[in-house]
């Protein structure tokens, strides 16, 4: 009786994923290193390796504590929180793309022949084609998620929350085909360059980034949806859904951000 828990909080059990993580990141970090350096990208594979694999094993043991008695209710105040302050943290990094997009555009540097500016030849991407049938589609996924979400905490109804998570699933897929074919239009058609300009540097930086970060939405809705199947999930308790929910809509926001600020007032 000595040693019975009396409060709320988790107290972890000791765990090796911490280190072996900062140790794939650090072999990842030094791979990419040599790999840009010609040494071929193979230490830089074996880091991300282990850090793929310790996200995996250590979100899964955070999967058991949350199926458990760990995440009581103070605890996931403090996943909340956390969360927040790391969807915070992407904020800020999106804000670095915009401030350098917005910067080159209204004052140009170091483009000058002479005292005259060239301003480089660029041909402006049709806002009202691809990138808004891609806005439609990313917007269309968050109101599946909107659906998922609202089915699991006010209906407890299972099957629309599994399809709405596929379907937000399945439009995330596409939003990245269409993105990707978008790439291959510009790179191979109109001729545009990742280094020919610092308009098509922070094009392919912004957008490009925020592709990743709908690959990373995808997979985590994806995982979600496999935990729903499996019966994870209960109104009272879904913290690892509602992470992903606000993951997924935070991704939706920066899409429009980028729509009304490269695409449009771009141009």
């Amino acid at each position: 009786m000595a040693h019975a828990k009396n409060h709320d909080y988790h107290i972890i059990n000791p765990s090796i994923w911490p280190f072996v993580g900062s140790l794939g990141a650090f072999i990842m970090l030094f791979g990419s290193v040599f790999w840009m350096h010609g040494s071929g990208p193979w230490m830089f594979l074996i880091g991300l390796t282990a850090v793929l694999y310790t996200m995996f094993a250590w979100w899964s043991e955070v999967v058991l504590e949350g199926q458990g008695d760990d995440h009581t209710p103070v605890v996931a105040i403090g996943l909340r929180y956390g969360f927040i302050m790391f969807i915070m943290s992407e904020v800020m990094f999106f804000v670095v793309w915009f401030w350098s997009f917005f910067k080159h555009a209204m004052y140009p540097m170091n483009e000058y022949e002479g005292s005259t500016y060239v301003p480089p030849e660029i041909v402006p991407v049709d806002a009202f084609h691809l990138p808004l049938m891609n806005t439609l589609v990313l917007l269309c996924s968050g109101m599946a998620v909107t659906w998922a979400h609202h089915a699991l905490v006010h209906e407890n109804n299972r099957k629309d929350v599994a399809n709405g998570l596929l379907l937000a699933v399945v439009l995330g897929v596409f939003f990245t085909f269409l993105q990707a074919y978008e790439y291959y239009h510009l790179i191979a058609d109109v001729g545009w360059t990742f280094g020919g300009d610092k308009f098509y540097a922070n094009f392919f930086m912004a957008t490009g980034f925020h592709g990743f970060h709908v690959i990373i939405g995808t997979i985590f809705l994806f995982i979600c949806y496999l935990r729903v199947r499996a019966g994870h999930f209960t109104p009272e308790r879904h913290i690892g859904f509602e992470a992903a929910a606000w993951y997924w809509h935070f991704v939706d926001v920066v899409w429009l951000f980028l729509f009304f600020a490269v695409y449009i007032w771009g141009q």
